[in-house]
């Protein structure tokens, strides 16, 4: 790890994809400063926060990407998954277009990125004017082997927790693949001191 990145285990870059106008501005803001604001205009290209997180005893520096959702940015939005770590899919459960496009992201991502964490996010479960169920909401992240969290960016709902599953799984990858078995020796760099031993592979 380079002598600038020596306070942190690993580094890791979320990105935030979605139709404008789903709440990805207020899911990250509510995330990364616990604040909430109903009048977000919507991003232009790209927006990002950072955010300092513990994960098993390691100190995890997360770079936060809100994406823009409009179409004239896509080509803009799709150069930023190349070296993101893990994406948070993100509908409007009010909003039945943004619930269909689902499967337009999820193929915009695969077609970019061979190996990323991604989680369905239903956002807006405050509102009364709901038009997709959980129910249709589970059926889809059946469909595409993903976990799904419904959120309210607005109540301060399964935010947190939408995020700290997104972590989770991006670690797990991460160790997965820069702890694998080579032979029969396991590639596990030199602990440090006073850093987790959970946190080795993340150097």
């Amino acid at each position: 790890m380079s002598k600038q990145h020596q306070d942190y285990d690993a580094i890791l870059k979320l990105l935030l994809v979605g139709d404008s106008g789903v709440g990805k501005s207020c899911l990250m803001v509510r995330y990364s400063d616990d604040l909430y604001s109903g009048t977000y205009i919507s991003t232009i290209g790209v927006d990002f926060k950072v955010k300092t997180v513990m994960h098993d005893g390691c100190t995890i520096k997360l770079m936060i990407w809100d994406t823009a959702g409009q179409e004239k940015f896509r080509s803009m939005t799709a150069s930023y998954y190349r070296d993101a770590h893990g994406v948070m899919v993100v509908y409007d459960v009010t909003d039945p277009t943004s619930f269909s496009h689902v499967q337009t992201w999820l193929t915009e991502i695969d077609s970019t990125c061979q190996d990323i964490v991604k989680i369905l996010v239903g956002n807006k479960t405050d509102s009364p004017l709901r038009k997709i169920s959980k129910t249709e909401g589970e059926a889809c992240a059946r469909k595409y082997n993903l976990n799904l969290y419904e959120t309210s960016a607005k109540l301060d709902l399964n935010v947190t927790e939408a995020f700290t599953e997104l972590v989770d799984q991006v670690m797990e990858r991460k160790r997965t693949l820069e702890c694998r078995p080579r032979g029969n020796t396991i590639l596990v760099k030199k602990e440090k001191k006073k850093r987790n031993k959970d946190c080795s592979c993340m150097e």
